[in-house]
């Protein structure tokens, strides 16, 4: 383990990225990397084994062929993340806006005016303050100056379709309401002045770059790159759409000091004043869309090509001395699966306000966000368990929701242990339901793109009315029966397999031979996946919980001991009705990991536990 300092302080301020990576420097947080490095591949490499070691940020302060150094990893711990958002602990977000949904004191008259007033307190910060110029326009750049691969921008992994930018904030305004949007797109590098734009379907971005298709003008577009941490964290989060709230005014709440905002250079958009680059430009919705990808993405698989808008870049200003902030994305755990943890602390008590019930929720990071989600319920009657997973599926972001455990209030809401306590009450079939509804554009495995299968487990105790059944304890055995080319491992009440799949259906057949078995006694959840994937439960889920569709690959098989819910989270063949193309998962070139491995003490780089000294 690394100890990287004290814990953050409480309401810590940071005006720019600068004078974060300057506290984390100060408390142990960062290491500077002096030597020459490349963008393409070798930071990669070096910043994957740091995060999933928990270790600290780093700085490259020399980037082979570029003139600016590179920051990456500053969210790469929960601690550290906390850090930039100025809290002690994540925790501390869903108490401070607990106290605030709680406005209404419920009395009248001025006693109830009076108990108002602290907190409105709690809203300074909210509205962003204008400002002239600022110092990410101490340089600016146009026409012919305008050079992209000037800037470290990472090639990420092995077979990406070139370098992307990964942490752009991206603003847009819409063109008939004038509402602001900060986003966060990937933006791939096309040449010296373009890249494209990676508007998802279900994003603002994308809205308002339909609008503006539709009124057939251009849709002027601001980048910003860096700026207080606390930017980066909020265009990541679902902010809900409520007209004249964005995600400035979420960032400046959370850090109780508001944004300052300037004018572009070249385009009518407010741009951080204190940000390290800002990208200016257009897109022209009257151009044909570009082939983006693939890409190595957060699920841990390629996203593979498709057709996105060109974003022209007119100028880029930036900093006397700007840092390129960077993030990577991957098999989990990556840095992103803090801000996922940050985004479900804050909105836990919007989600309470709407289904007072829920007690706690939590998104294994092996679910990659939406994948796998946990929650927690004070149950009082038949059925509230299935209430709350559909009201859930309700809530904004939500609705990409694949597969809802609902458990009672007090179990455990992580790793293997929270399925462990759902299985001992859930009888798979009776307490298990399939559905479909909107899946996350990038899920690869659902029967369409952005359409797929959900699947809710009911893991409560059961009432009289729902059939109590007996009572089950999990189980797992020592000795598992042999089957040529199946590997397999068991916890209490969950066996998982792997193989090598070369015919249509064959997961099917091994599930059959497998819960044929005395070892099937005690079990009530089957994983079934790839060959190429380690017998660890967080890698098994994330193998699982990324190939399966739920109403395809879901279904509920009888064992010695009664019924086992069966997930099919093998790849998908043509032969079985499957015709989407089949991505293949992330993993480093085995040169750039030996170059690595051998430049790493070199490099002033701090030595790693065994098991994350090299990419998988």
């Amino acid at each position: 383990m690394f100890c990287l300092g004290p814990s953050a302080i409480l309401g810590q301020m940071y005006k720019n990225l600068q004078a974060f990576i300057a506290d984390l420097e100060r408390t142990g947080e960062l290491v500077r990397v002096r030597e020459a490095v490349s963008c393409e591949l070798e930071i990669t490499e070096i910043a994957d084994r740091m995060v999933k070691a928990g270790g600290p940020a780093l700085l490259f302060e020399r980037v082979e062929g570029r003139k600016f150094p590179v920051f990456i990893g500053g969210f790469g711990t929960a601690e550290r993340t906390a850090r930039a958002m100025g809290v002690r602990n994540l925790d501390e977000l869903a108490t401070r806006v607990g106290n605030l949904l709680q406005l209404n004191p419920g009395g009248g008259g001025l006693k109830a005016a009076l108990t108002l007033l602290p907190k409105l307190g709690q809203l300074k910060g909210f509205f962003p303050r204008r400002v002239r110029g600022g110092p990410v326009q101490e340089v600016v750049l146009r026409g012919d100056a305008v050079d992209l691969f000037q800037l470290p921008i990472l090639k990420c992994w092995p077979l990406d379709g070139g370098p992307y930018i990964t942490l752009p904030l991206v603003i847009t305004k819409d063109p008939e309401t004038g509402e602001l949007n900060l986003g966060m797109y990937r933006m791939q590098v096309l040449d010296q002045r373009s890249t494209a734009m990676h508007w998802q379907l279900h994003k603002v971005g994308r809205r308002h770059y339909e609008k503006a298709k539709r009124l057939g003008q251009r849709l002027e577009v601001a980048v910003a790159l860096g700026g207080d941490p606390i930017l980066t964290y909020a265009a990541t989060a679902p902010v809900p759409p409520i007209p004249g709230v964005n995600e400035f005014n979420l960032a400046g709440f959370l850090r109780g000091k508001p944004v300052e905002l300037t004018r572009g250079v070249t385009v009518d958009l407010p741009v951080p004043a204190e940000a390290e680059f800002v990208l200016e430009g257009y897109v022209d919705p009257t151009e044909e869309l570009v082939l983006e990808g693939p890409f190595g993405d957060h699920t841990g698989f390629y996203t593979l090509e498709d057709f996105y808008p060109r974003f022209h870049v007119t100028a880029i200003t930036h900093r006397k001395n700007p840092v390129y902030p960077a993030t990577i994305v991957g098999r989990p755990p990556m840095e992103d699966a803090y801000l996922i943890e940050a985004s479900e602390r804050l909105f836990l008590p919007a989600a309470q306000l709407i289904l007072p019930e829920i007690r706690d929720y939590h998104m294994p990071p092996p679910g990659v966000a939406h994948n796998w989600v946990n929650v927690a319920i004070e149950k009082a009657y038949p059925g509230q368990a299935y209430k709350v997973a559909n009201g859930l599926l309700g809530l904004g972001q939500m609705m990409f929701a694949k597969v809802l455990v609902v458990l009672d209030a007090g179990a455990p809401l992580k790793g293997p242990a929270s399925l462990q306590a759902a299985l001992q009450h859930a009888l798979p079939g009776r307490d298990t339901l399939i559905s479909r509804g909107p899946i996350d554009v990038l899920d690869h495995s659902s029967r369409a793109m952005g359409y797929g299968g959900k699947l809710i487990l009911d893991g409560t105790r059961k009432l009289p009315e729902e059939g109590r059944g007996l009572p089950f304890v999990p189980q797992a055995h020592r000795q598992l029966p042999e089957l040529p080319g199946v590997r397999q491992a068991q916890l209490p009440g969950i066996w998982m397999a792997t193989f090598e799949k070369a015919r249509p259906h064959q997961a099917r057949a091994v599930a059959e031979r497998l819960l044929n078995t005395p070892q099937s006694r005690g079990i009530r959840l089957l994983l079934l996946t790839d060959a190429d994937t380690h017998l660890d439960f967080d890698e098994v889920m994330w193998a699982v919980l990324n190939n399966i569709d739920p109403e395809r690959d879901a279904w509920v098989m009888e064992g010695v001991e009664g019924p086992v819910l069966v997930l099919d989270g093998t790849r998908k063949l043509p032969e079985e009705g499957f015709e989407r193309p089949w991505p293949p998962k992330i993993a480093m070139a085995p040169e750039v990991v030996r170059r690595v491995d051998e430049r790493w003490a070199s490099l002033g780089l701090p030595p790693l536990p065994p098991k994350v000294a090299r990419t998988p």
